[in-house]
C-alpha cells in the first residue's frame, strides 16, 4: 500500500488552522492541557501579548497528509522567534553570553513552547510517534534553513521527549513542584514522586483538608494550621468562582491584582487584560479564582487553571464566602463529576494588602483545599519554588531539549548539560529524601 504523501506548512497565526483540526490532534496526545488548545495559543497572539513586538514572533509548523480527500493535519507545533529568553522559565542566558563573547548572534532562536507557560504537556503534536519524529525533523530543518543558531523545546511530555532522542537533541533536566492527591491515577504514574506513592496507596483520596494534613509531618502540619490562622485571625474571608461563575468585574479585579504584582517589580505584565477577555469568551470553563477579601473589600486573588470545565453544577454550592479556618470544616459537596481526576495548575496572583500568610492561602492552601473537595488528581505549582515543599507540593523532575546549530558550541553545551543533569540528579534525590510527609508504617 503507498504512504500518503506529507506536505509540510509554515503558518503565522494559528488562525490559519482550522481549532477543530488542531483540537482534534491536540485530544490524541498523552498529555493534553488547555494551554495547547487553538483558543489558548489565538490568544496569545491576538491580544498582543505574545508577537513580534513583545520578543514573541509566532510561527506554526504542521505538517499534512494528501489524498484524494483532500488534506488532514497529522503533525503540528508551535513555534516562536525568540529575540530575548524571557518568559521561558528554562534559562539559557549563560548560552547566549558566550555566544556574543565570541562574536557570535544567539538571537534570533526558535522555542517550541507555550508563551509564559511552564507547565509540562504535548508540546509536538501528531497523530503517531513516527509523524512526531518527521515533525521534529521538520522542526530542525526550518529553523538551519531560517540561519538560527538553536532551537528549544520546553516543558514537553515523554512522547515528545522520546522523539527528540531519536533525533539527537540534547536534554536539559529541571525540576517542578506539584501535589498529587493520594491514590489518584496521576500518584501512582512512573513520574510520581516515590514519597507520594508510598503514602498508604490503599486508602482513597482525601476526605477533605484535615485528612489531608494528617498525612503530613506533625512540624508541617503545625505550620499551616498557623499559617491558615494568621489569615484567618486577619479577617480576610475568600470567595471562589469557578468557570462560567467568573463574571467581567471579577476579571478586572484579578487582572489588577496580577498587573499590582508585575508593577511591584519593575516590570510590565506579560498578559494583557485584553487576553484574559478573550479566555473569559473562548475557555471560560478552565478557571477557579480565588478571591479574598476584608471588611466587605476585595483585597487579593489567585487564579488557577483546571484541566476540565470547572464550572458548578445547579447543586454545588461553593461560591459562598468564609475565613480560611472555618473553611476546612464546613460540610461540602459532592465533587463535579467533570473534574473527578483532573489537573489543576497554579498561575497567577495579586495582592493590594499585605496581609502575613496571605501569599501561601491564597496560592496553596484555597486550591488544594478546592482540589480535595473536588476530587482533582493533581495541584501543580509552577516553576521554581522550594518552599512548596512545605505545602506537600513535591519535586517532579522536567525536562526541556535543544539543538545548536553551531558544532563546537553544541558539543559544549552538551558537556555542560551533562554536568548539570548530574547535579540535578543529585539535588531531586535530595529533594526527596526531605518529604514533608509522613512516613507509613506498612
Amino acid at each position: 500500500m503507498t504512504e500518503k504523501p506529507i506536505i509540510t506548512r509554515v503558518f503565522t497565526s494559528v488562525q490559519q488552522i482550522a481549532a477543530t483540526a488542531w483540537d482534534a490532534l491536540l485530544a490524541l496526545q498523552m498529555t493534553p492541557t488547555p494551554f495547547m488548545r487553538h483558543a489558548y495559543l489565538s490568544a496569545m497572539q491576538d491580544s498582543g501579548s505574545a508577537v513580534r513586538e513583545t520578543g514573541w514572533d509566532a510561527h506554526f509548523i504542521t505538517l499534512w497528509h494528501t489524498g484524494p480527500h483532500g488534506e488532514q493535519l497529522v503533525a503540528a507545533c508551535p513555534l516562536y522567534l525568540k529575540a530575548h529568553s524571557w518568559g521561558e522559565y528554562v534559562f539559557d542566558m549563560a548560552w547566549a553570553r558566550a555566544y556574543h563573547e565570541h562574536g557570535l548572534a544567539y538571537y534570533p532562536k526558535a522555542v517550541v513552547a507555550v508563551p509564559f507557560t511552564p507547565v509540562p504537556g504535548s508540546r509536538l503534536l501528531a497523530a503517531s510517534d513516527a509523524l512526531r519524529v518527521q515533525l521534529v525533523r521538520a522542526v530542525q530543518d526550518w529553523c538551519a534553513a531560517q540561519q538560527l543558531s538553536s532551537a528549544h523545546v520546553l516543558f514537553g511530555d515523554a512522547a515528545d521527549h522520546a522523539a527528540l532522542q531519536q533525533v539527537g537533541w540534547m536534554p536539559r533536566a529541571g525540576v517542578q513542584f506539584h501535589w498529587q492527591n493520594r491514590s489518584s491515577p496521576l500518584s501512582m504514574a512512573p513520574h510520581a514522586p516515590p514519597a507520594e506513592a508510598a503514602c498508604n496507596p490503599t486508602s482513597g483520596p482525601y476526605a477533605d483538608f484535615d485528612d489531608f494534613l494528617a498525612q503530613l509531618q506533625q512540624a508541617k502540619r503545625k505550620k499551616i494550621r498557623q499559617e491558615r490562622q494568621r489569615v484567618a485571625q486577619a479577617g480576610v474571608q475568600f470567595q471562589v468562582l469557578a468557570g462560567r461563575q467568573i463574571r467581567a468585574a471579577d476579571w478586572d479585579f484579578f487582572y489588577r491584582c496580577y498587573a499590582q504584582t508585575y508593577h511591584e517589580h519593575g516590570n510590565p505584565p506579560y498578559l494583557s487584560r485584553d487576553f484574559f477577555a478573550r479566555m473569559a469568551q473562548d475557555l471560560p470553563g478552565h478557571w477557579v479564582l480565588f478571591v479574598a477579601a476584608r471588611g466587605g473589600q476585595r483585597m487579593a486573588c489567585s487564579l488557577i487553571a483546571v484541566s476540565a470545565d470547572a464550572t458548578p453544577g445547579p447543586n454545588d454550592r461553593h461560591g459562598g464566602a468564609c475565613t480560611a479556618d472555618t473553611l476546612a470544616h464546613l460540610a461540602l459537596p459532592a465533587p463535579t463529576a467533570a473534574l473527578h481526576g483532573a489537573t489543576a495548575y497554579g498561575r497567577y496572583w495579586g495582592a493590594l494588602e499585605r496581609v502575613d500568610c496571605l501569599h501561601f492561602e491564597a496560592c496553596y492552601y484555597q486550591p488544594l483545599q478546592w482540589c480535595i473537595q473536588h476530587g482533582l488528581a493533581a495541584f501543580e505549582g509552577g516553576a521554581q519554588g522550594e518552599h512548596k515543599m512545605a505545602r506537600a507540593l513535591l519535586p517532579v523532575a522536567t525536562a526541556s531539549y535543544h539543538w545548536l546549530a553551531h558544532p563546537a558550541f553544541a558539543d559544549a553545551v552538551e558537556h555542560f548539560l551533562e554536568r548539570e543533569g548530574e547535579g540535578m540528579a543529585h539535588y531531586l534525590q535530595e529533594l526527596q529524601a526531605h518529604s514533608p510527609l509522613r512516613h507509613s508504617a506498612g
